[in-house]
Parts: C-alpha cells; structure tokens; sequence
C-alpha cells in the first residue's frame, strides 16, 4: 500500500451480530494495563472497504492517544460472515455498530461510559444514524460523510440523470425477479474496476475511489468492489440523517475536505444537527484524500483527539 495503514498492528478478534460472526481489529495504547479501564471509539469503514484501509488507519492514530479502538468488516462483508454476499444495508449496517458496542462493553478493560464513534463516508453516515438511537455513543464523529439515501435517489455527485432513482429501482425489481427465478445474483461495482471503465461521464468521487481502492494506493484482497443491486432499494429508502436533532446534548463532529465534491451531504447533516456540534474543513483536500493522505489524516487526527477528549474522556 502507497500509505500505511497499521493494519497489522490490530489484534484480530471476532464478535457477534445475533448469529453471524464479524471480524474486527482491535488496537491498544502502548501503554495499555488490561488491570485499567479506556475510554473506547467504534471505527466504521465506508461502503466498499474493509477494516484493513481507512478504518484500520484512524483507528491505530486515536490508540496512540489513549483509546481502544475496533475497526470491523461489515457483515455480509469482508472476512465477516452473513449471507447473501456483499449485501449493503443501511439498517443492518447500523446494526453492525451496535453489535461492535456489544463487544467493547463486554471487555473487562472498557469504560463502557466513555465510547464514542466514528466513520468514514458511508460509514460517517451510518455512525451518525446510529447515535440517534444508541445511548452508549456518548460523542460521534463523521469523515468525509456520505449519504447513501440522497445518492440513490439523485445519484452521486456530478451525475445528473432524469428520473435517477425509477430507473435505479426498476434494476432492482429485475435483479430481484431473476434471483427470485433461481438465477445468479447480480452485482454493481462500487467504483470503476479498471482504469478503462473511466470515461468523461465518470464521476469525480468514482475516479477518486478507484485509485485508492482499486490501485496500490490502497487495494486490499477482501475489497471486492461489488454490492447486490438488490441492495439499491434499502440504500434509496434510507433516510440517515431523520433525527438527528434528537442526538443533543452529545457532540457531533463533521470532517470534510473543503474540495470535496460530497461537502453538501455535510451540510446537511449539519443543518438538521443542534448544538453541540461542528463541522471541521481542511484546506485543499478532496473526499478520498482524507481516507489516507498524512498531510490531510494528520490534521483530522488531532481534530478528531480533541473531540473526543472533551466529548467523552470528561
């Protein structure tokens, strides 16, 4: 990888989601004394990833600043199990926090007053709907925050095609029809799986996203790039952001490059927010840059130690 992520340096762990089993990993401050208890942060990665990329590599950064940290696979993603393969559903991915909450609160070594949680893109997102309804995030925190309802809806940023989501979910009654006839699932790319799949109408995001999941910069082998097309009507019934005004007074943090071509699903997460809450811009950088680049990780690093040193650790 162009960039470390510190994967390795995880313990590997498993925990459950009702029956399923989901790979996680777990880092601890150098200083760790398992006879103490930590303040402990829950680490999602976006749509598409794997706990080995960006998640892995936040999530190594906050342990040197004292925390736990978990960093998982998704289920039906990744090294974790559930059936059907590379489902992705936003309740059920919300779920996965939960079940991740589950786990920490069940460590002899977790201060299971002081957990808060972050994600990057769509993972921001599901961090942020999961605070709405789970009490034991005391503080979260979104990088780059997606919203996988709006981009079903109205497709991802730059894309303008008339009637976006009927025509997106008539591919799902199809792909259900076929699955429901005993056909092979069908599957859509996350991003552009070669650089011959880019073209002028290619958006800013995918070719972004291609680079860093589909090339050295950051290609893991878990990282398939593909999700069911029957995933597309759950992520264009998604609403994440309903109640998030319900979330005060815990504090909520947005950080976002301030090139993003996504800044506007930021803004309004933000808006819909109350008090505590803020939103983070770093100079120059895009929305994939602040997935690795330590020029740019850097600054939300040290953001992203003060948020949760006054949101949770007091």
């Amino acid at each position: 990888m162009l960039y470390d992520t510190h994967y390795k340096e995880g313990k590997k762990v498993w925990f459950k989601k009702f029956n399923l089993k989901l790979a996680g990993l777990i880092f601890f401050p150098a200083d760790f004394d398992e006879a103490k208890k930590y303040p402990a942060i829950v680490v999602t990665h976006p749509g598409g990833g794997v706990k080995e990329q960006c998640s892995s590599l936040y999530a190594w950064n906050l342990a040197q600043h004292g925390y736990i940290t978990l960093a998982f696979d998704a289920s039906h993603q990744g090294e974790s199990e559930g059936l059907p393969r590379y489902l992705e559903d936003p309740a059920s991915r919300v779920e996965d926090i939960r079940s991740a909450i589950d786990y920490l609160v069940s460590l002899p070594y977790i201060d299971e007053n002081k957990i808060g949680a972050m994600g990057i893109c769509a993972g921001g997102e599901y961090t942020m709907n999961a605070i709405q309804t789970e009490a034991r995030i005391k503080a979260a925190a979104g990088i780059s925050t997606w919203d996988v309802g709006d981009s079903a809806k109205n497709g991802f940023p730059g894309v303008n095609i008339e009637n976006f989501m009927q025509k997106l979910l008539k591919d799902v009654a199809e792909a259900r029809t076929s699955e429901a006839r005993g056909e092979a699932p069908k599957y859509w790319n996350y991003v552009p799986e070669t650089e011959k799949d880019i073209d002028e109408n290619t958006s800013v995001i995918q070719k972004e996203a291609y680079e860093y999941y589909r090339t050295d910069r950051c290609y893991y082998p878990t990282t398939v790039n593909k999700y069911l097309v029957s995933s597309n009507d759950k992520l264009a019934a998604w609403d994440a952001f309903a109640h998030i005004d319900t979330v005060s007074p815990r504090s909520l943090l947005f950080i976002v490059g301030s090139k993003a071509d996504t800044i506007y699903f930021t803004n309004d997460a933000y808006s819909k927010a109350k008090e505590p809450k803020e939103i983070y811009t770093i100079e120059n950088a895009t929305h994939v840059d602040l997935y690795d680049k330590p020029e740019f990780v850097n600054q939300a690093v040290s953001k992203l130690v003060e948020f949760f040193d006054n949101g949770i650790k007091k």
